[in-house]
């Protein structure tokens, strides 16, 4: 992807500790500490048990792929073509919308082993997306 020149997110208040620990090479999500539910995308409330008691914590950064779309025509001229979107599972069982890179098109599958890599986009944001991994990763209960 074209990688000045694609619209990037602007954080609020409750997304801010996401994208600081993007920053710093971290993938956060918030857990309940009420359910032990994981919220993403972040919210000021449990999406499950409506508890304010939401934490931050650092998630292994590992997962599968769940399902994934080959984009070859962009919604706008922004964006470099192919690019694979793709909704990753991670290793703690919540799930996320990203981008596949450092792989082919014609080689991403489901099921198949991913991890998060960050990319600077601007001083304010750092994008997570995820690539191929080459050791297996074992989802957590």
């Amino acid at each position: 992807m074209g990688a000045q020149s694609i619209p990037l997110p602007r954080p609020t208040e409750v997304s801010a500790p996401f994208w600081a620990g993007c920053a710093r090479g971290q993938l956060l999500v918030q857990r309940c500490a009420a359910c032990g539910w994981y919220v993403f995308v972040p919210e000021p409330c449990c999406t499950r048990c409506t508890s304010f008691e939401l934490e931050w914590v650092e998630s292994l950064g590992q997962g599968t792929v769940y399902s994934f779309s080959v984009v070859w025509r962009p919604q706008q001229p922004a964006f470099d073509t192919p690019y694979i979107a793709v909704i990753v599972e991670l290793a703690e069982g919540w799930k996320t919308l990203t981008n596949l890179v450092e792989c082919d098109p014609s080689e991403v599958y489901v099921d198949m082993p991913v991890e998060v890599t960050f990319r600077r986009m601007s001083d304010e944001i750092t994008l997570p997306y995820f690539r191929p991994q080459t050791k297996q990763v074992r989802k957590q209960s």
